[in-house]
């Protein structure tokens, strides 16, 4: 694909925040805050750090793109949508019965995507198994992506994933926790405290970068220096803003799990596509 620009991929990022707005709204249900707040990662991960072809979706030296929190699944399709996987105009059949799009990922609905999720906590395990066969196979250079809640982490599924992924060095493997510290029920801290993040992942024999998840250039950093890294798996934490871009949402919990009405998507869309008044749009 071709290389964007540091500021062309914040637009980029900007148009994939648009595209969650109508998605939701047109879908009258799903999930606000964590799509928006993934919206750089995802822009980072589709126009700069993978390597993928969205006219050979199947491709044998592509690298491999988890959704583990299923839920934030607006995002994934957006950037597969920008990137050429499927119409942009397709987006706003989200949730609708007979749809592509359904509200959690399903892998055989639609190109781009690697796995069918929904059930918390299986991302990391699955990410195990493919590293492993890619082993058995002699594979090297490709790399498998898997992204995370930071509520998904209290499911224990994910920490025995963690010590099997130690214990055979699956340094192929590149977790991304979206850490922005909010779950349904209230803050992460709150409903099970999960700090000292960092400290739990070193114990568990895991090479940790922590970042500003809102940083497109701090995530393709730090994927650039993951893929360095030789006999660890390795996790970025990623500190990100939950409902990033729509001033309204930002860091309120309540918008985990609910779409915006109609007024309340062109607030958001009007404050997106002004780049929060920076400047003017005629659009309504």
């Amino acid at each position: 694909m071709k290389s964007l620009s540091i500021e062309e991929l914040k637009l980029k990022a900007d148009d994939i925040r648009q595209d969650i707005i109508k998605m939701l709204e047109a879908a009258g249900s799903g999930h606000s805050a964590g799509p928006l707040g993934l919206a750089d990662i995802f822009t980072a991960l589709y126009f700069d750090i993978l390597k993928h072809d969205p006219k050979k979706p199947d491709w044998d030296e592509r690298d491999i793109l988890l959704l583990s929190n299923g839920h934030t699944v607006p995002v994934l399709y957006a950037a597969l949508a920008e990137s050429g996987y499927l119409p942009v105009s397709e987006l706003v059949t989200l949730r609708k019965f007979g749809s592509r799009l359904q509200g959690h990922p399903e892998r055989l609905r639609l190109p781009g995507l690697e796995t069918t999720s929904g059930p918390l906590g299986s991302g990391l395990s699955q990410a195990c198994g493919m590293a492993l066969a890619m082993r058995m196979d002699k594979i090297m250079h490709r790399w498998i992506y898997v992204v995370m809640g930071d509520g998904e982490l209290n499911e224990g599924n994910v920490w025995e994933a963690a010590m099997l992924a130690s214990k055979y060095k699956l340094s192929n493997i590149i977790g991304i926790i979206d850490r922005n510290n909010i779950q349904i029920d209230g803050p992460t801290e709150t409903v099970m405290p999960l700090e000292d993040l960092k400290a739990k992942w070193e114990a568990f024999g895991w090479h940790v970068i922590e970042i500003d998840g809102n940083d497109i250039e701090a995530v393709i950093d730090a994927a650039a220096m993951a893929r360095a890294i030789v006999e660890k798996p390795i996790v970025i934490i990623a500190h990100t803003v939950p409902g990033m871009g729509v001033d309204f949402m930002e860091y309120d919990f309540h918008w985990h799990g609910i779409p915006p009405d109609h007024e309340q998507a062109k607030l958001a869309l009007k404050e997106l596509r002004t780049l929060r008044g920076k400047i003017e749009s005629e659009a309504d």
